[in-house]
């Protein structure tokens, strides 16, 4: 009878401690929202496959949102939560995985929403191309709204 409330004990705390454990140490929640977006000028990408590395690398930084990719203009744009993470180091995240990268300019969301007529926490990620479409071909408002960035 003893051991059978020190087996049970023992269950009890070592799945107690489990919980306490990956608590501290795993992020349940991976999708936060956009309080800033980083507009960032790459160099050195050349197809899909760059435009998914620096994805992914953005997606592993711990306070991204959202990632949106322009491979043809050599342009990411990071949506971000600012108390997590700083733009320069997403800047550098990118140039660690292979692309030159300068912080271009920071926005609010309700300022790149003004200047791109999108919302940044949609959690719409473009994989390549220009402006918004996946095969390239700006439209000029979509071209005007790109430089405005």
């Amino acid at each position: 009878m003893y051991i059978k409330k020190l087996v049970s004990g023992l269950l009890v705390l070592s799945v107690v401690g489990l919980l306490i454990y990956l608590g501290l140490h795993v992020n349940i929640s991976s999708a936060s929202e956009a309080n800033s977006v980083a507009i960032i000028k790459s160099a050195g990408m050349t197809c899909s496959s760059c435009s998914s590395k620096i994805a992914r690398a953005l997606g592993d930084v711990k306070g991204v949102a959202v990632t949106e990719v322009d491979v043809e203009g050599g342009w990411v744009i990071v949506g971000y939560d600012c108390k997590s993470v700083q733009p320069e180091g997403l800047a550098h995240k990118i140039s660690a995985v292979g692309y030159a990268s300068n912080l271009h300019r920071v926005l609010t969301p309700d300022e790149f929403m003004k200047i791109t007529g999108r919302d940044i926490n949609a959690r719409t990620v473009q994989a390549s191309g220009c402006c918004g479409t996946k095969n390239g071909g700006c439209s000029s408002k979509k071209e005007t709204n790109a430089r405005r960035l």
